[in-house]
Order: structure tokens, then C-alpha cells, then sequence
């Protein structure tokens, strides 16, 4: 792999430095990792249409592992088609699955990092639904549209969520099937779990509605289900989104889950089985949070037409994109609530949770910075940090800090255009600046896990 832009050089890696908590292991109940820097969920549509894997996805995750991280999350998994967010990602609904996934955690593991599967469902937080999906309604805690981009939303019954259930749990017997290191249960960002942990989306009035202990019994279901299917000595870990901020764009809207109410469900989530809870943000994906940083509109207008026909109010939202006049009323919507400092975006919400439980915690939130880790760490706020983004823009970070730098050379801008790029574009770092204005030479990175992938099949 050719994209590491810090010039570290494989060596470095070796040379940790003694006493820095950075590369202290992180041990949790049924799981060590060699230091505290986690690779967050992420990737692009760089798997077959049905869900099958591709060798540009294992090229893709051996980046990362190249680079010195301690443990890899994967990218969403989807645990049905049915609630799968965008298609050409690699699922795992079914047995047939298994010995891609065992592939790819092999290369992962010979390259010394380990590899947690995040296992998803969208609910009606359905960018691109797909062929498979096109005479289905997403299902949800609600029937209420999705308020953002108006995703079409169809309540479950108690029939529907059982199978959902069954569903996570057979996905969970799949991970372990396939030699990998653990679990992770996407319960952020407004996806299905956030859908009924949200007092700002759920309004159901069944036992799992209503009361915060209603809304959390979904979640809670299925860590148990988990449990049985794969035992109690096999790591599984919960994402969760520790405050809402529901109307911080569509601020009509209910605010949703305070801190308050996550610190309940946090000490829930320790008692149902899980190891570690991940700490993260924001009741819908993208929101001004998480990802923090810009909203590129003039980047957006070229990809997100792809989801014009997804939601009633995706031609809305492409109008604010596309037309100048608009662009700084959609800018100032979404900017109006967020923070101006980005890295560590939610540590005070992990401190927060971390003095509620007795299990590790970590944070995502634009990391990049050694110094700043070092305190988030050594101050109590979380035991680990995940990054994403910002490994996109320096994939060996993690060498980097080894190295004794503070940050890359050229660090993360938050620019965000990786974000928008991803619904048509291969994921990578777009931010030409980062590449002294050299279009060539920033799509020659963007594209080096596909030659390595050819290089790997063909070579």
C-alpha cells in the first residue's frame, strides 16, 4: 500500500514509546489489543451489489492494520438486506458469508491488529435501499418519515422485532464462526437501535415504547440473544449515541435523549453482557456532531442525487445543495448548534458514562492529536479512542505518534468530503489541499487499496 503520507516508514512501528499510555494494551473481559487507538466503523461501496465481499475490502482494512491501530471496527454490517443502509457493503445474513469475513480477519490478524464486526440494521435510515428493497417499506420503531431526508418509515410488529432480534444474534454466531475478535452493535447515529432508544423517534406505545426503560428493552434484547448464541467469553461491545441533539438541525423537533437518560441505559447495557460501550453522537447520520466539521454543499451536489428517489425530502435538501442562494441558509441550519472545537467532540459525554459503569469506555470524535489522547485517556474521560476520518487522511497515525510526532504533517481538515464522496465515490481523502493542489496524486491514494487488491488476486 502506497497511501501512508507522514513518510514513518514501517520501523517505527516497533519502536513504541515506553510509558505512553498510547500504546499501553487495552484489555477488556475477553479481549486484549496491543494499545489504546481504534480504527471506528467505516468504509465505501466497495463490495459486490448483493452483499457478497471483494478483495478491495480486505486491501481496504489491511491499510489500516499496516498503519499500527490496535483493533479494526468494521464498517456497518447488515444483519438483514432488509435493514441494510446502502448497497455494496459486505453483509453477513447469511452462513454463506462466513468465509469471507474469516479471510479477511486472517489478513487483518497476520498484519497484527485485531478485528471487531459491527453488526447492523438500518431501520428506516436507508440511504440507498437497493433493488431488493424497492416494493418495501423500511421498518422502524414508528411509521413517522424520517425527518431529515424523509425516509419512508413502517413500525415493526412484535413478530417483526423478534426476527430482528434472531436476526443480530445468528449474525453474532456468524463473527465468532469466523474467527474474529469480537462484536460491535451499531446503536448510534440513528439507526434501528436509535430509533427505539430515541425519545425524539419512538413513539410507540407497547413495551418497547414509551418509558426510557421501554425504548431501551429492544437493545437490551438483543445483547441478551447475543449472549446465548455466541456465550459469555466472546467480546461484544455497544455504540451508542450518549446525547441526541435531535433538533439541532430540524429544530422543530424533539430533542431526544439527554445524558441523563444514556447514563440509565449505559449501566443497562453493562448489566444485559456487554464488555465496553463506544461512545458517540447524534441521532441521525451525517448530523453537525458526527461527523463534525464542514457540510461541503458544492461536493454534495455532485453525489447526492443518487438518493433523490430515497426520502420525499431529498429534492428539498438537493435544492439547498445545488443552488448558491440557498447554500447559507443550509449551512447555518446545520452549523447553528455545533461546537467550534472538533477533536474530542464528545469526552465530556464519555467522562460522563465512564464514572457510571465499571466496563471500559470508548470515544470517537475527530482524534488525531497524541497530546490531545493522552489527556482524554490519562484524564478518566475514556480508556481508548476511535478514529475514522481521520485515518482516512493519515492511515499510519498510529506510527506517526510511535514516532514521538504530536500529529501527521498534514493533518485532517474536517472537510467532510469523504463523507459526501462516499455515496458514488470510492472513500478517500478528497481534500486537494492536503495533496499541495496535485489532483493526480491525491486520486493515486484514493485508489491504491483497489491496485493492491489487483496486485493481491492477479499478481
Amino acid at each position: 500500500m502506497t497511501n501512508f503520507t507522514s513518510g514513518v516508514g514501517a520501523e517505527s512501528a516497533e519502536s513504541k514509546p515506553s510509558g505512553d499510555i498510547l500504546f499501553e494494551p487495552l484489555r477488556f473481559r475477553n479481549l486484549t489489543i496491543k494499545n489504546r487507538l481504534l480504527r471506528a466503523s467505516i468504509s465505501g461501496r466497495i463490495d459486490n451489489y448483493d452483499g457478497s465481499g471483494t478483495p478491495a475490502r480486505i486491501a481496504w482494512e489491511a491499510m489500516f492494520a499496516r498503519g499500527g491501530i490496535g483493533a479494526i471496527i468494521s464498517a456497518h454490517v447488515p444483519v438483514a438486506i432488509r435493514g441494510r443502509i446502502l448497497p455494496n457493503y459486505a453483509t453477513i445474513e447469511r452462513d454463506s458469508r462466513v468465509p469471507f469475513w474469516k479471510k479477511l480477519g486472517e489478513q487483518v490478524h497476520e498484519l497484527d491488529s485485531k478485528f471487531i464486526l459491527q453488526l447492523s440494521h438500518s431501520g428506516h435510515q436507508q440511504d440507498i435501499g437497493g433493488v431488493e428493497n424497492m416494493a418495501k417499506t423500511p421498518l422502524s420503531s414508528t411509521s413517522k418519515k424520517e425527518g431529515f431526508h424523509g425516509f419512508p418509515s413502517q413500525a415493526m410488529t412484535l413478530e417483526e422485532i423478534r426476527e430482528a432480534i434472531q436476526a443480530f444474534a445468528d449474525g453474532a454466531r456468524r463473527v465468532r464462526d469466523a474467527g474474529l475478535d469480537g462484536i460491535e452493535l451499531h446503536a448510534a447515529n440513528g439507526y434501528l437501535f436509535t430509533q427505539f432508544l430515541s425519545a425524539g423517534i419512538n413513539d410507540r406505545e407497547d413495551e418497547y415504547g414509551g418509558s426510557l426503560e421501554n425504548r431501551a428493552r429492544f437493545l437490551l434484547d438483543v445483547i441478551r440473544a447475543v449472549r446465548i448464541e455466541v456465550g459469555r467469553d466472546f467480546h461484544l461491545q455497544v455504540k451508542f449515541s450518549a446525547v441526541d441533539h435531535n433538533d439541532d438541525v430540524l429544530f422543530w423537533q424533539k430533542p431526544g435523549n439527554t445524558i441523563e437518560d444514556s447514563l440509565s441505559v449505559a449501566r443497562w447495557i453493562e448489566e444485559a453482557g456487554a464488555d465496553a460501550i463506544h461512545v458517540s453522537t447524534g441521532s441521525m447520520f451525517p448530523h453537525p456532531r458526527n461527523p463534525a466539521g464542514d457540510l461541503p454543499l458544492e461536493d454534495a451536489t455532485a453525489t447526492y442525487d443518487t438518493m433523490l428517489s430515497s426520502g420525499s425530502h431529498t429534492l428539498r435538501n438537493y435544492a439547498f445543495f445545488r443552488l448558491p442562494m440557498l447554500r447559507p441558509a443550509m449551512h447555518e441550519l446545520w452549523n447553528r448548534k455545533r461546537p467550534e472545537q472538533i477533536e474530542g467532540i464528545s469526552l465530556d459525554d464519555a467522562r460522563a458514562i465512564k464514572g457510571a459503569v465499571s466496563i471500559p469506555v470508548l470515544c470517537t470524535g475527530g482524534f488525531q492529536t497524541a497530546s490531545v489522547i493522552r489527556e482524554a485517556i490519562t484524564s478518566g474521560a475514556c480508556d481508548a479512542v476511535t478514529m475514522a476520518r481521520t485515518l482516512i487522511a493519515n492511515p499510519d497515525l498510529p506510527r506517526i505518534f510511535a514516532a514521538g510526532k504530536d500529529t501527521a504533517d498534514k493533518p485532517c481538515t474536517y472537510c467532510n468530503r469523504c463523507l459526501v464522496h462516499v455515496l458514488e465515490d470510492p472513500l478517500g481523502c478528497y481534500e486537494v489541499s492536503r495533496y499541495d493542489g496535485n489532483q493526480e496524486r491525491m486520486m493515486r491514494d484514493i485508489m491504491a487499496f483497489y491496485d493492491e487488491a489487483e496486485a493481491t488476486t492477479f499478481g
